[in-house]
């Protein structure tokens, strides 16, 4: 049997963002994916697998190796792959480059949030953060808002000057304060360990995405923030107990488990949804493996013509 390996270029020109937050939804009415975790180290270089089954979809396994000292070797710093699994008997489906399922994995997280959430007359769109993320939450986001207004803020004004001129009609966005309290979206993908959205910046109506914080130590948006918005998570498992932005609060007392009011194995039952038009709605995208599962199969049924 011959296992397709399908390369990031060849893979990405099969794919939609709108099909693939379709495909995320439907593998939220499937059974709850079995995920684990493995860390492997060798100062300073690391080897994360993460391993998801869902019983319906198949077996994913995902692998990255982070070897800080290649840049300066003109070698990639991150590598991997992902190993896709029948669910029926274990046999091997494809090898997917690892970049292409983690650009898909974690823009469509969000945009499938922001369908559900975001006010559809959304108009302003507000990307925080200049990196690769930043780049395919522009190509999700327009996808979905076409009619959209596009302005980017970047801690260096180069990097968004940079992310902006790659698409016609983005604008920099000067002052993050001005631009956060006129958009109707901001997607916020950043390394940041202390909050950079507050609370008091937020308007009534605004849909917060929340990316980039992935440790313990990690957070983007205040504990103001937090209380202001309904807050919703891809996932209980892999957010509330794993994630500062949400850990760090809830340990504090500021807001408590049940302030998460949904994630997205509610979308069956209608709960992840916006209630109004004037409330706050606040995704923290987590990117759990099972995602990457999800991804992986709907870029093979793509790669398959289906």
């Amino acid at each position: 049997m011959t296992v397709p390996m399908i390369r990031f270029a060849e893979g990405e020109a099969r794919l939609d963002w709108i099909g693939l937050a379709q495909a995320l939804e439907a593998g939220h009415r499937l059974a709850r994916a079995q995920v684990g975790d493995t860390f492997l180290r060798r100062d300073p270089d690391t080897a994360l697998s993460r391993a998801a089954w869902i019983d319906g979809m198949g077996i994913a396994v995902k692998t990255a190796t982070i070897f800080p000292g290649n840049p300066a070797s003109d070698k990639p710093a991150v590598n991997g792959g992902v190993m896709l699994f029948s669910d029926f008997d274990g046999t091997p489906e494809a090898i997917i480059d690892f970049h292409l399922v983690t650009k898909w994995k974690t823009a469509g997280d969000s945009l499938l949030g922001a369908l559900q959430l975001a006010r559809r007359d959304s108009r302003n769109i507000l990307i925080v953060g200049a990196g690769t993320v930043g780049h395919s939450l522009r190509e999700a986001y327009g996808a979905a808002f076409p009619d959209a207004r596009f302005s980017v803020w970047n801690r260096s004004r180069a990097g968004a000057a940079r992310l902006a001129g790659a698409y016609p009609g983005a604008a920099v966005a000067e002052d993050l304060e001005a631009a956060v309290r006129a958009a109707d979206i901001i997607a916020c993908a950043t390394m940041s360990t202390e909050p950079i959205i507050r609370g008091e910046w937020l308007q009534p109506g605004q849909h917060l995405d929340l990316i980039g914080a992935y440790r313990e130590d990690m957070r983007e948006a205040d504990d103001l923030a937090l209380q202001r918005a309904r807050i919703f998570v891809d996932s209980r498992d892999t957010t509330i107990g794993h994630i500062g932005e949400l850990k760090a609060p809830i340990r504090a007392g500021v807001i408590a488990k049940t302030d998460v009011l949904a994630d997205f194995y509610d979308l069956a039952s209608g709960g992840f949804t916006r209630a109004s038009d004037d409330e706050i709605t606040l995704f923290k995208n987590g990117g759990g493996a099972h995602l990457d599962l999800m991804t992986s199969r709907y870029i093979l049924d793509c790669w398959n013509g289906g």
